[in-house]
């Protein structure tokens, strides 16, 4: 029998408190663009009779720690001519290589990157007449590594270089989970689970039950820092920090019984 006014009125009242009940983050990730609800997070087409269906959000997250890393420091070296600031180079490199093997960088984790050089004139405004010419030579050195706490610890020392005269541009470690691929099948799972406690916590309020799942869309897998409640339309992939938080959102929809 479809409910009366008044058991709309507790069941509404009743799902809107479980569902306040939902941590924050979770929140966040309902608004991946799967175009589901309205205020209550859950869609439900009158339920009448076993064609009705219940559409419910499911969220599941999890911290991970990165199990790899790459990095790279580039240094450089400018001169008036192309070969003096090659040469210029050579030490400055020569010198982070070797500040990087005493740090304990195996041979097989680093690599040196091509020689790259630019030239810029200087010329008279007015009269186009060349002035200077500055030739800045670069190489990178990559790093890549499987122990990716040595790596956050050499990152915040190499600067040791710059006060020695070496000049370098340090980039950010990139840190990142190689096992991704298994991991977003259990998420995946855990995610639907939690719709399917939504989706029964709801219908009980109804005074029925819900039966076999009819549609389940993927939603975009978010992996943020830890306690971090960015998301994206597109899904997003911090690479700053080591520990992450992965969330991965389902939009079940469930037929009612």
């Amino acid at each position: 029998m479809f409910p009366n006014r008044q058991q709309l009125r507790v069941w509404g009242s009743a799902s809107w408190a479980f569902l306040n009940r939902t941590p924050p983050l979770v929140f966040a990730m309902a608004v991946l663009g799967l175009g589901l609800t309205t205020a209550s997070g859950v869609l439900v087409k009158g339920i009448r009779n076993a064609n009705d269906t219940i559409t419910v959000t499911g969220a599941s997250t999890e911290r991970i720690t990165s199990d790899y890393v790459d990095w790279s420091v580039e240094v450089s070296q400018s001169g008036p001519s192309q070969q003096v600031s090659y040469q210029g180079l050579q030490p400055a490199v020569q010198k982070t290589v070797a500040f990087l093997k005493a740090q304990g960088i195996e041979p097989d984790e680093m690599e040196l990157d091509s020689v790259k050089s630019e030239k810029e004139e200087v010329r008279d405004p007015r009269t186009g007449e060349l002035r200077s010419t500055t030739w800045t030579t670069k190489q990178a050195i990559l790093i890549g590594s499987w122990n990716v706490d040595k790596i956050y610890k050499i990152s915040g020392q190499i600067g040791q270089l710059i006060g020695q005269g070496v000049p370098l541009t340090i980039n950010e470690p990139a840190y990142t989970f190689t096992k991704l691929g298994e991991k977003r099948v259990d998420m995946l799972a855990k995610a639907t689970k939690d719709a399917k406690a939504r989706a029964r916590a709801i219908a009980w309020e109804a005074g029925t039950g819900i039966g076999a799942i009819t549609n389940a869309d993927t939603g975009t897998f978010q992996i943020t820092a830890p306690n971090s409640t960015e998301a994206s339309d597109t899904g997003s992939y911090d690479t700053r920090t080591i520990d992450k938080d992965i969330t991965a959102v389902m939009a079940v929809t469930f037929r009612v019984d």
